[in-house]
């Protein structure tokens, strides 16, 4: 082959390899979608490089890192102890959890055009919100809602249950809430990224799930708190552990999430102590490999995804709460920092 033509294919091959390092690839949970959207928006805008990234579910970004197809999942459910066993002998690498926000899952709900909802939200505890959605509590006027809510005219109208039919981490972490107020829940259906439910209609993705309740007079559903308010749709209070009725909000989020970081990152912070704590409250997570060389083609590549998760955990965080997010205490922070550095490529130090 002529040194000439050999010399064009190598430049090519320089620039094609240069070209993927500046795209990045992310897949999973819907919960954060909206910060994330942000925060890749401003990433590209400040250093040129592209995430790609598909809010396909949290089940559906953790499929997706064990395919090897990402060079990231995002997920709002952590991997279980077997799942990281599956995926380390599957790809020959531990995973790592990196949490990136705090979120708030709500109950919303539509009486319209029947009936005006209360000017104020309405109250709710774990029980009754369980008892919904194991379908003992099929009408709004029940007297259950009653007894929690004394000055609200409840209209007779049958109670039309929405949750999601994709693998969520959303459904994760309302079903652990729920497996932690309801004896009944937790014998019956449990906790996952998906379950089989008693009773209602499933909605892709919290945008599916906040469709539905919009569309429905009636209807009760679970989504993330910006989803709600995006929507502008009405949410509950909700009863905590100390018997307090908390307002989803950010304050109240980030009083929950105000816990040690566990070894491993992977935190547990439903039905929450803190007194002021809303309880159906979450860190969500970027999951790497810790071997990068398992989802990116080169070191290039595999630092390329370090720069934009240590920036998503430090300068992104400025924007979490202009969506109603939790920022990363400083903890958590360090906590990522540390993470990264035990990133490598084949064995190697990426630092």
């Amino acid at each position: 082959m002529p040194m000439r033509r050999i010399a064009t294919l190598l430049a090519a091959l320089t620039l094609f390899t240069a070209a993927a390092a500046q795209s990045l690839t992310g897949a999973g949970a819907t919960f954060p979608f909206p910060l994330y959207s942000k925060m890749f928006s401003v990433y590209g805008q400040q250093t040129g490089v592209k995430v790609n990234y598909q809010a396909i579910g949290s089940g559906g970004g953790q499929q997706q890192l064990l395919s090897r197809t990402v060079n990231f999942a995002a997920s709002d459910a952590p991997l279980s102890d077997q799942q990281l066993k599956d995926f380390q002998a599957k790809n020959g690498s531990p995973v790592l959890h990196l949490p990136m926000s705090l979120g708030a899952v709500v109950l919303t709900y539509n009486w319209a055009p029947v009936a005006k909802a209360p000017a104020q939200p309405l109250k709710l505890d774990g029980q009754v919100v369980a008892d919904i959605f194991l379908g003992k509590i099929t009408n709004w006027d029940d007297p259950a809602l009653k007894a929690l809510n004394p000055d609200v005219t409840f209209p007779n109208l049958p109670i039309s249950v929405a949750h999601r039919s994709d693998g969520s981490g959303t459904t994760y972490v309302f079903t652990d809430y729920l497996s932690k107020v309801s004896p009944d829940w937790k014998s019956k259906v449990g906790s996952g990224t998906s379950v089989s439910w008693p009773v209602g209609s499933g909605g892709k993705g919290n945008q599916g799930v906040a469709g539905l309740v919009k569309q429905i007079p009636g209807s009760f559903g679970y989504v993330e708190l910006i989803y709600a308010l995006q929507n502008d749709m009405p949410y509950a209070t909700l009863k905590n552990s100390s018997g307090n009725f908390i307002v989803p909000s950010l304050k109240s989020t980030s009083l929950a999430g105000d816990v040690p970081v566990p070894a491993d990152g992977r935190f547990d912070i439903t039905d929450t102590s803190a007194p002021q704590g809303y309880p159906i409250a979450t860190y969500t997570y970027v999951l790497l490999y810790q071997d990068m060389s398992v989802t990116t083609d080169s070191v290039e590549q595999a630092k390329q995804v370090v720069a934009l998760v240590k920036w998503m955990s430090t300068s992104g965080q400025q924007y979490s709460e202009g969506l109603d997010y939790g920022p990363l205490p400083k903890r958590v922070q360090d906590f990522d920092a540390a993470q990264l550095a035990k990133l490598t490529f084949k064995g190697q130090p990426l630092d």
